[in-house]
């Protein structure tokens, strides 16, 4: 009987969610493995307060677990795509993208108040999140609005936004957090560029599955999980961010669709913008092209952000690392 296939994560419930998930599809389709969930907690999970910036590109979500693989203690580590490094250590590699859920943002309107969505809010509601992407983007489109820091596994912020002594009206989520833990129904809007008007982080909406480079063993047991589409989009945001140099806590969003092309097949539309952390100044674009392969997916994203690099990205990036403040 050969050894359990270790199934590593972070201790979070969605995190856990999530790898049970990928436990269960593995054990369908290889009855006679065991696969075990072994559940950790990272930097992020332990200091909820500290503003993401504030970690100066440490990574957060990933590194300990990385530590674990290449250790031997675990043999697949189950990510969140959209917090997973660009560029890995030399001894990992990204195996598979499952089929990608719902990469859009979500907007959930602390219970009992009366509003349901962006445009209804009033001035100064206060909109809690992270995430300096989604805080510049909704500067942008709404400046009556206020921003603070909120921080913290999903059921926690929820818990925050709902007590009645908080001062958040609402907080911004990814719509594919809440709908694997079941809370679709806090949904109060969606928000892709069609309706709430932002786009959304590299990779959101899907999973990551990182092994030991050159595990064959474990890639062979992953590989039935591969979705062809989504690891294509996602490759294409991954490198459109690695080669603007950017990572979670700088305002670069996305938006990827695939859409019905000529004889060629199926076309990919990138959508990306960069945006000042006041929402005054952004830089936007977007390319279509026939994707096939993962070097042709990696070359499209990389055309795109030297599109946005040519546009003015770059300085805009620049600025917001030169002007943060510094760590206490």
């Amino acid at each position: 009987m050969p050894r359990a296939v270790r199934i590593g994560t972070r201790q979070s419930i969605l995190a856990k969610v999530q790898a049970v998930g990928i436990r269960d599809d593995l054990q369908r389709r290889f009855p006679d493995r065991l696969f075990e969930v072994d559940a950790m907690q990272t930097l992020g999970d332990r200091d909820k307060i500290t503003a993401l910036y504030s970690f100066e590109g440490k990574n957060l979500w990933t590194s300990e677990l990385e530590a674990k693989l290449t250790a031997g203690k675990i043999d697949v580590i189950v990510h969140c795509l959209k917090d997973m490094p660009t560029t890995l250590p030399d001894d990992c590699e990204l195996a598979v993208i499952p089929a990608r859920d719902d990469p859009r943002d979500a907007l959930v309107i602390k219970t009992g108040l009366p509003y349901n969505s962006l445009q209804t809010l009033p001035e100064d509601a206060v909109v809690g999140t992270s995430s300096v992407r989604r805080s510049a983007q909704l500067r942008r489109l709404y400046p009556h609005l206020r921003f603070e820091n909120l921080r913290g596994n999903v059921d926690t912020r929820i818990a925050k936004l709902d007590s009645p002594d908080s001062e958040y009206t609402c907080m911004i989520m990814s719509a594919a957090g809440l709908e694997r833990m079941g809370l679709q129904y806090c949904i109060s809007q969606y928000l892709g560029s069609k309706d709430g008007g932002i786009y959304h982080a590299v990779g959101q909406g899907a999973l990551g599955l990182e092994i030991r480079k050159g595990d064959t063993q474990t890639l062979d047991l992953l590989r039935p999980l591969v979705d062809e589409k989504s690891t294509l989009a996602c490759l294409a945001e991954r490198a459109l961010l690695r080669k603007l140099e950017g990572g979670c806590t700088v305002p670069i969003g996305v938006e990827t669709e695939w859409m019905k092309g000529d004889p060629e097949g199926y076309k990919l539309r990138l959508r990306a913008i960069v945006v000042s952390l006041d929402g005054k100044t952004a830089v936007e674009d977007m390319l279509e092209r026939v994707i096939k392969t993962n070097d042709e997916a990696e070359s499209f994203g990389h055309e795109v952000a030297e599109k946005l690099v040519k546009a003015g990205a770059r300085e805009i990036l620049q600025a917001i690392i030169e002007n943060r403040p510094p760590k206490e």
